[in-house]
């Protein structure tokens, strides 16, 4: 009797919407599956390129950074040093962003988008900037339009940061920031994260991070006259 009901539920006894259905889910599975196969092996390629600017980016800011550490020139220490700050964040998430997207294993892509959510929720822009760059581009006599749109940059980076503290609170109270006594919040909230919701946040990140240093550029052009190493030089010998 149980041998014959088993029979029953057999895929070919069933209706034929329910074997259609069967079918339209196993197919999107293989499809996912096959697209990440391809990904895992097309990414690192079309990342390269992008990867060699951002590690020459950090590289040159990094130098410039540790020049100006005891320097005479406030203003540009401490630009370098929120470039730098920004930019060992833009790495942390470029060093494993193929690998929340890509990776074979479901529970080693949900621990580097755990990661990725943690280095943007742990960024915190009041330690760097704010009065600080403010007070930065004035010694360095930046001219205020260029002020303003620095501080529209940090401003983009602070608007992500509180999208992803609002889209995904649930599974950083659950499994990222803290862990949740009760395991089986813990795993459910890690259960349903959306990876490509958190690598969409990422991206966002990137490109304020991006828009940032491409500002950062300019500050410093602008800050190449002597007028602004005199005004930083009088700063600082009165301190």
């Amino acid at each position: 009797m149980e041998e014959k009901k088993r029979s029953k539920r057999r895929l070919g006894d069933q209706p034929k919407p329910v074997i259609q259905r069967w079918w339209r889910f196993r197919g999107r599975q293989w499809a996912v599956r096959i697209a990440r196969f391809i990904s895992r092996r097309r990414l690192p390629l079309t990342e390269r390129e992008q990867k060699a600017a951002l590690v020459s980016a950090f590289e040159t800011i990094k130098s410039q950074a540790i020049k100006h550490e005891n320097g005479k020139f406030i203003g540009l220490s401490t630009l370098f040093n929120i470039g730098l700050y920004l930019l060992i964040a833009h790495r942390d998430i470029q060093a494993i962003k193929i690998e929340a997207l890509t990776h074979p294993d479901e529970w080693t892509r949900k621990l580097h988008a755990r990661i990725i959510l943690l280095t943007i929720y742990e960024w915190d822009a009041d330690k760097v900037t704010g009065r600080q760059l403010k007070h930065a581009m004035e010694l360095m006599l930046i001219p205020e339009d260029l002020q303003r749109e620095a501080i529209e940059c940090l401003r983009a980076l602070r608007l992500v940061q509180r999208k992803a503290n609002r889209q995904f609170t649930h599974v950083r109270n659950a499994a990222i920031a803290h862990r949740d006594p009760n395991a089986l919040v813990q795993y459910r909230a890690i259960r349903d994260l959306n990876v490509r919701d958190v690598f969409a946040i990422g991206t966002e990140f990137f490109q304020a991070i991006d828009r940032f240093v491409n500002v950062q550029t300019r500050l410093l052009l602008a800050a190449n006259t002597l007028p602004s190493f005199l005004n930083q030089w009088s700063a600082t010998s009165k301190t």
